[in-house]
C-alpha cells in the first residue's frame, strides 16, 4: 500500500486539480484509490468543496474522505477558533490514513495552504503528518516570479524532518508563459534539489472527466509510485 502527501507552496497552486490528477492516472492503471482531506475551508455545510471537484475531474472511482469543515476561508486551526468547532487532532489524520491505506492501493493526503499552515490542536502541520506516516510528500508550486524561493523554502521544511520530497508538480502552466516562468521551469530543480514530476496546463480544471483523465495520464503516469 501506499500514502503520499499532497502539500503546497502557498494556497491556490493548485493542489486539488493534482491530487485529481494523480487519482485519475492512479485509477486508469488500475489502482484503488482513497483522496483524505483532512480539513475543508472557506466552505459551508452542504456545499461542494474540493473533493467533489476531485470527485468531477475523475468521473468518480476513487474514495473521499473529508474530516473537518469549517466556513471561513482561514487556516484550518484559525478557522476552527472562529467557527466554534472542533479542531482536528493530529492523530484523528493518522488514523484515518492508516485504515484508508490499509483498505486501497494508494491513498492521497491533501494539505491545505502550504506546508507549515496548521491544521488544528496544538499547530500541527501537514509536514507532522507526513513524519507520524513515514509518508512522501508532493509539492505544488506555483509558475510566477517568487515560486523558486517559495519552493526551496518549501523543500528544506520538508527535509529538516525527514521528510522525502517526492518531486515538484507546476500546479499551473500558462499558456504564454513569460520570461520569469521559463525561466523558472528551468532552474526549479537546481534550485530545490528535486525532480519535476510535470506540469498541469492552465484551464485544466475546467475540462471534463475525459479530457481530464486523458491530461492526467499524459503527465502524471507513474509519478505517484515515485
Amino acid at each position: 500500500m501506499s500514502i503520499l502527501i499532497v502539500t503546497g507552496t502557498s494556497t491556490d497552486v493548485g493542489k486539488t486539480v493534482v491530487t485529481a490528477a494523480l487519482a485519475s492516472a492512479a485509477l486508469q492503471s488500475g489502482k484503488s484509490v482513497a483522496v483524505l482531506k483532512p480539513a475543508q475551508t472557506g466552505v459551508a455545510p452542504g456545499e461542494a468543496g474540493d473533493l467533489a471537484e476531485i470527485d468531477r475531474l475523475t468521473g468518480g472511482g476513487a474514495s473521499l474522505v473529508e474530516l473537518a469543515r469549517y466556513p471561513d476561508p482561514l487556516a484550518p486551526d484559525t478557522a476552527a477558533r472562529r467557527s466554534g468547532l472542533p479542531m482536528l487532532t493530529l492523530d484523528e489524520i493518522v488514523d484515518k490514513a492508516r485504515e484508508l491505506d490499509a483498505a486501497y492501493d494508494l491513498t492521497l493526503v491533501e494539505g491545505a495552504g502550504g506546508v507549515l499552515v496548521r491544521l488544528g490542536v496544538g499547530g500541527f502541520t501537514i509536514r507532522d503528518v507526513a513524519v507520524e506516516l513515514s509518508a512522501p510528500a508532493l509539492l505544488v508550486v506555483a509558475s510566477r516570479l517568487g515560486t523558486l524561493n517559495h519552493s526551496a523554502l518549501s523543500v528544506e521544511a520538508l527535509a529538516t524532518r525527514g521528510v522525502r520530497c517526492a518531486g515538484l508538480v507546476i500546479g499551473s502552466w500558462p499558456v504564454d508563459p513569460d520570461l520569469a516562468e521559463r525561466c523558472n521551469r528551468e532552474d526549479l530543480v537546481s534550485v530545490t534539489g528535486v525532480p519535476l514530476l510535470g506540469s498541469m496546463p492552465a484551464g485544466t480544471g475546467q475540462v471534463g472527466s475525459e479530457e481530464f483523465a486523458r491530461r492526467a495520464f499524459e503527465n502524471f503516469e507513474g509519478a505517484h509510485a515515485r
